[in-house]
């Protein structure tokens, strides 16, 4: 028998949320003039690897940069929340306050067909995916799928074998990969209406959010540092 256990609500929604922003951002990377990931280093690693063959240090600089803007983003975040286990009361407002000034910053600067903005997003992607890791063992990436679904393909292979599953963590999976596709779509779908400044919605929606919660942690939880 599979195990059964509950996403709380607020962890049901934001993980949700998150990978939506997260898909419509990554759809404008690839829509804008660099047409590029940045949501994930993977293709951004390929890059690298192929510049450095190349000997292209323009390409070799650009795509370092790109994957030092992630990493700087989930150190900032991992700076400011300073745990890794997914717990109502963490200091998220603060890094979706960041998020949120990044890319509206971003918009801008790629607006403008200038490489910063690119870098900008690809660090907000950075914050919002280290913001949160894991659930009672249920893993939470919101800017990528490549983890999500070889998790699914596992655990799908346990149940078809006869193993017991944690359908909480089939749940987390199914949550984030639909909502990454359909902010896919969504942002797809703006650019083609809005061009970049489809990003100033989920700028907003993450500021808003940011805000909220963090008057909710204040005046609620109690906690201010």
């Amino acid at each position: 028998m599979p195990i059964l256990r509950q996403l709380p609500r607020w962890a049901w929604f934001g993980g949700g949320l998150l990978a939506l922003i997260a898909g419509s951002i990554n759809a404008v990377g690839y829509l804008c003039f660099r047409h590029q990931p940045v949501s994930h280093l993977t293709g951004t690693s390929t890059q690298l690897g192929m510049s450095l063959a190349r000997g292209d240090v323009g390409e070799v600089l650009h795509w370092g940069l790109t994957i030092l803007s992630f990493l700087v983003g989930a150190a900032s975040s991992g700076f400011i929340v300073q745990q890794r286990t997914l717990e109502l009361g963490r200091r998220y407002g603060v890094v979706l306050v960041l998020e949120s000034l990044l890319l509206f910053a971003a918009t801008s600067l790629i607006h403008r067909h200038n490489v910063v903005g690119i870098y900008l997003a690809v660090g907000a992607c950075g914050l919002q995916n280290a913001m949160v890791s894991t659930y009672s063992g249920a893993t939470f990436r919101t800017t990528h799928v490549s983890g999500i679904f070889t998790d699914l393909g596992i655990y799908i292979g346990q149940r078809l074998r006869g193993v017991d599953v944690d359908m909480l963590r089939i749940h987390v999976c199914l949550l984030v990969a639909g909502n990454f596709i359909a902010g896919s779509a969504l942002g797809a779908f703006g650019y083609a209406l809005m061009r970049e400044r489809v990003l100033l919605i989920p700028a907003t929606i993450t500021g808003v959010v940011g805000v909220v919660y963090a008057l909710y942690r204040h005046l609620f939880l109690g906690r201010t540092a």
